[in-house]
Order: structure tokens, then sequence, then C-alpha cells
């Protein structure tokens, strides 16, 4: 006799989610409630259309918005992933970024050499394998820069590209690298195609570029700057720089860090005016760690190497506290700063908003902008 078994799909969780106030990525909601079917938002309604059988979880005094998503961090808890670039990195990486409400991150790995780059996309493809999540792909900044900003990176390894280079990195990389900080002034027009050929995001960052050369990377294929204000041709009235090439862009989005020590918040407000929606934080995070290219040692609430500002202490969460606090910056739109305009750097269409098809991955934050919860 033929026995013949039918195997239905998992059927998915759905739960509830409500609290005082719900921030979508758009809009300020009261009294709704949030639907997640799986790993999916189903839908948002009033709280008043939901029946007394369907368990609500709560968070009273809290909000809710959509989780961060942070483009530039580096390691944590010990274990820079330049250092170690190995699985267990991008566990604790994971989890200090969730700790200041960031689901998602791109590790990020400075100028460094070749069998570092390659050592660090395996434990991605590793990290992936073993199920592992939130970690995007890869961020390399640098060592196509510009020496004359290099900041702490190490001069000896900064370089020109060459296009055997970069076929052989971006070809071991596939689907792992994401995002490129390099100097437009030091990369050829043919360079950028072959880096976009690949589906990369090209930011512009540790460049020494006239304004000139930095809008004719953005004309070639260039759509972010990387920390604004750092480690660029700054800003001046007869000679604009790459800052002033990003101001005046239209559409180009810079990454900033709000930590008090990177750019003063003052730089911040006023590039906020002009850029609006096209600027978004990173926490440029680093561990301390005595190994390695880059040094990292805690200097009070910032890292040093070398007697150089070479990183922060930030999380998303802290990012967000500081915009408003010291940035005169509206809570709204320092939370899109930190997901919203993040996610438009990526071009994802699931991610930093609250609304139906999104990833339900959303965090819960106090009235006094702490994470009491990643969802």
């Amino acid at each position: 006799m033929l026995l013949i078994i039918y195997l239905s799909a998992p059927v998915a969780t759905t739960k509830i989610y409500s609290a005082d106030k719900i921030f979508t990525g758009e809009n300020w909601l009261n009294n709704h409630a949030i639907i997640v079917s799986g790993n999916r938002i189903e839908t948002i309604v009033p709280v008043s259309s939901l029946t007394s059988a369907q368990h609500i979880e709560q968070f009273d005094n809290c909000i809710i918005a959509p989780a961060f998503i942070d483009l530039q961090i580096y390691g944590a808890y010990g274990k820079l992933l330049a250092v170690y670039p190995e699985v267990d990195s991008l566990y604790k990486l994971k989890e200090y970024c969730e700790k200041g409400g960031a689901a998602f991150c791109l590790p990020t790995v400075a100028t460094n050499t070749k069998e570092v780059f390659y050592k660090s996309i395996d434990a991605v493809k590793e990290y992936w394998s073993k199920g592992g999540e939130g970690i995007l792909g890869l961020h390399l900044e640098g060592p196509w820069i510009n020496p004359a900003k290099r900041g702490a990176h190490i001069e000896a390894l900064i370089h020109p590209p060459t296009i055997q280079e970069t076929e052989e990195l971006l070809n071991y990389g596939i689907g792992v690298i994401r995002m490129i900080t390099l100097a437009p002034e030091v990369c050829s027009k043919e360079i950028l195609d072959l880096i976009l050929s690949h589906h990369i995001i090209i930011s512009a960052g540790h460049s020494n570029a006239t304004y000139a050369e930095a809008k004719t990377g953005f004309s070639n294929g260039i759509t972010a700057v990387t920390h604004l204000y750092n480690a660029m041709s700054p800003l001046q009235h007869r000679q604009p720089g790459l800052v002033g090439a990003a101001m005046d862009d239209a559409t180009v989005m810079a990454s900033i860090i709000p930590d008090g020590h990177h750019v003063d918040y003052a730089a911040i407000r006023i590039a906020k005016q002009v850029m609006k929606e096209r600027l978004f934080v990173i926490t440029d995070a680093v561990t301390e760690t005595t190994k390695g290219h880059y040094q990292h040692q805690p200097v009070g609430d910032k890292y040093e190497a070398d007697n150089i500002l070479s990183g922060s202490a930030l999380t998303m969460a802290k990012a967000v506290q500081n915009l408003v606090n010291f940035g005169a910056i509206g809570l709204g739109e320092a939370l899109r700063m930190c997901s919203l305009y993040p996610a438009r750097v990526l071009g994802s269409k699931e991610l930093g908003k609250i609304d139906t098809g999104y990833n339900a991955r959303m965090v819960v934050l106090d009235d006094q902008m702490e994470v009491k919860q990643l969802l």
C-alpha cells in the first residue's frame, strides 16, 4: 500500500505589540498595535479594533521604532574584526549592536592587508552559513584612500588600486562586500565602474579631493560620503572641498559620528540644516586592542591609536540621545537618521520603517531613550 504523507508549511507565529507611541519611520501613532507574522510586519491597526482574545504585548511609557542600522562599526568586547577575522568577533559585534538597538550592521575593516580582508570575508560567509543574522555584509574602508587624509589609517598599506587587485578582491567578496570607502581622486572611473558592476555602494572618504574632483566622483556613481568632516578636505570659502561638495549635491548621502569628539554638535546642526534627509548616523565604534595595525586604547568615552582619534565608543541609542540632547534635533528625525536613512543608503525596501511587509525587527525605547528591548 502506498502511503502518502502531506507536509504542511510551518505556520508563522503571530505577535502583537503596542506602546504609548509608535514611530513608523514617517509618522507618530498613538493607540495603535503592530501585528507581526513570522519576521514580517503584517499590519498596523488601532488597538480598539482588536478583540479581548488577542494577546497584546504592551510597553508602557515607551515608544516602538524601527530597529537601528549601523553601516560602520569595527568590533566589540575586545574582538576587533581586523585583528580577529573570525565568526566569534561577529557574534560579539552583533551583541554590542543589539544592546544599542541596532539589529543590522556592516562590520568594517579599515586599511589593511589583502589577507585580513580575505579572512574577514571568510568570517562573514561562515557566520551566514551557521544561520547568523543581522550582519548585512562588509564595509571596507580603504586601502584606496589618500594618505594626506589617512587619520589613524596605516600609511604603509595605503595605495591606489589596480584593475587586477580590484577584480580579485571583488570576485572573492561576491555577495559579502556591500560598501567600499575610497578617495575619488586616487581611483579612476574604470575602477569605480568595476566596483559598481558588483552592486557595491561606493562612499568617498579619507579624501583630499577638490570640490570638482568630488563632484566628478558623484557623477561617476559615488552615492555616499564617509564620516562627514572627518578625514576629508574641509569646506573653505575658496576651496569647498569634499565637505562642500557633499553639502552642495542634491542626492549624495553622508554619515556622521555624533559622539561629541569627532564633530562639534554645532557642525552637525549646520550639516543637518543643509543636507536634511541626506545625513545619517554611524557609530564608527571600535574596541580596545593591543594587537594588529590598529591598537585602539580607550581615552574617556572615545578611542585613540598613537594619540590620534581612532574610533568612538558609541551605540546607536547613545547617538539618538546625543542628537536630541546636544544637537537640537527632534526625536523622530534622530530615529530616522539611525534607521530609515541608512536603509536608503543600502537601497533597502524592507528596513527602516514599521509598515506592512517590512522586516519586523523593532526597538523599544523608554522615556529616557534607553533601549528596553529589541524585538
